[in-house]
């Protein structure tokens, strides 16, 4: 099982507890100064991720005309609802924490779906099924998030122990020229201290020369007189 199927188990699994969590109610709605009988239902997301759903999901039932959370498409087809094109009227209110989508079907004449009719389960089973659809989105979308993150931690762990094992290859050999230089300066040391002997015995042949030298030039004086 790769990663992503992975997450989308996971996703489904707490996609349908949350689903069983949420209510649908019948009820009516102000828009625009006109009331509508309908359904609502409120997820735990936010107003601006819940209206992008919304907008996805709604185009297979018709062109929407969309103005400041409301959408309105006056021929909408949808079967489960009714065989007739449906005046289908819906709202998406809510804050960042907490968003409530309430929509209303007229089935001609000012004839709502509610409570008790025939088409009432279909309409709610859509508010449901949508609410599957964005809880799942939802659930993937911080999985794969927390993926990511993970991903590029990883990474950038990955990167700092690659530099560690330059760092400590560089500093081996830092060590081992400081070593041969070390050994060289033994050596060069060595050398020197050979070289001061050698240069006393110099100083002293050349002192006893120096002294024999004078004594000749003496010597020789000696004999003009």
């Amino acid at each position: 099982m790769n990663f992503r199927n992975l997450l989308a188990g996971i996703s489904i699994a707490l996609m349908a507890a949350n689903v069983q969590a949420q209510t649908v109610y019948a009820g009516e709605q102000t828009i625009d100064k006109q009331v509508y009988k309908g359904l609502f239902l409120t997820l735990p997301l936010g107003d601006r991720q819940v209206e992008k759903e919304w907008e996805e999901f709604v185009k297979p039932f018709g062109r929407a005309a969309s103005s400041r959370g409301t959408y309105r498409i006056t021929t909408a087809d949808m079967k489960t609802i009714s065989v007739e094109p449906v005046n289908f009227t819906s709202q998406v209110k809510g804050n960042k924490k907490s968003t409530t989508i309430f929509t209303a079907y007229d089935l001609g004449g000012g004839n709502y779906v509610s409570a008790g009719n025939g088409n009432y389960d279909a309409a709610d089973k859509l508010l449901k099924d949508f609410a599957a659809k964005t809880l799942f989105n939802d659930e993937m979308r911080v999985a794969e998030e927390g993926f990511n993150e993970s991903q590029k931690n990883h990474q950038k762990m990955t990167r700092k122990g690659e530099t560690l094992a330059r760092d400590i290859d560089n500093n081996k050999k830092e060590k081992d020229r400081l070593l041969r230089k070390i050994d060289e300066n033994a050596r060069e040391m060595e050398q020197y201290l050979k070289d001061v002997e050698t240069n006393k015995i110099d100083q002293t042949t050349a002192q006893t020369d120096m002294d024999n030298k004078r004594k000749n030039v003496e010597t020789v004086k000696a004999k003009k007189q």
